[in-house]
């Protein structure tokens, strides 16, 4: 596997984008009256990762045939990756501050690596376990996000992530709910669908009379 040659393209996308967010952050915290947003304390310190890095890393677990992003972090990117990342975080911090970058991802993937719409569109969800159900009440990482939701699989505690695709497999929306929110939830769904046209497949979980009506 040979991620190494995707890195430093990822890398520079993603810095250039969360250098525009950070401006943009900057913008609103002065116009909020907020003169500490461009203090020294809020400055990327030397030796730590960056969120662009960072970013690089969780775009590049779901680019390779990995299952399990710990393995991937520990014995890949901490192992082949350590010369693109010399101040990699240590698995558990990694952990602990992927909520920081949660907000700047979804609005990387949104903005500038989406699919066109070519009539023919697939939904489906995929559940994202963040611990296992007998944790649940001592996560700390993910405490007032995850909820506790059932999938195909049975119960889990997390969240659920919403994915249309075109037949050539290209992303075109997608949404990160609670794990309790159902599949068929009129509002996930229409901003899932609005600029969509053609034909949408799903399977029978999406079965249901009000979204048959949204639909015709």
């Amino acid at each position: 596997m040979k991620l190494a040659s995707k890195v430093t393209e990822i890398y520079c996308i993603a810095d250039d984008f969360c250098k525009e967010y950070n401006l943009e952050l900057n913008k609103t915290s002065l116009s909020l009256s907020n003169p500490s947003a461009n203090s020294p304390k809020h400055r990327k310190r030397k030796g730590r990762m960056s969120d662009a890095e960072m970013i690089t890393i969780l775009i590049l677990f779901h680019s390779n045939t990995f299952r399990n992003f710990k393995h991937f972090y520990l014995f890949y990117v901490c192992r082949e990756l350590k010369k693109e990342f010399p101040n990699l975080f240590s698995y558990t911090r990694f952990v602990e501050r992927m909520p920081r970058v949660a907000i700047p991802l979804l609005l990387f993937l949104k903005l500038g690596l989406m699919g066109e719409c070519t009539g023919i569109t697939f939904i489906d969800s995929t559940r994202i376990p963040v611990c296992e159900n007998k944790r649940q009440s001592r996560n700390r990482v993910f405490k007032g996000y995850a909820q506790k939701g059932k999938s195909t699989m049975g119960w889990y505690y997390g969240f659920k992530l919403h994915l249309l695709c075109n037949e050539r497999g290209e992303l075109l929306n997608f949404a990160l709910t609670r794990a309790n929110v159902d599949d068929r939830n009129p509002k996930v769904f229409n901003d899932l669908t609005k600029d969509l046209f053609g034909k949408l497949y799903a399977d029978k979980g999406y079965i249901s009379q009000s979204l048959f009506c949204f639909t015709l």
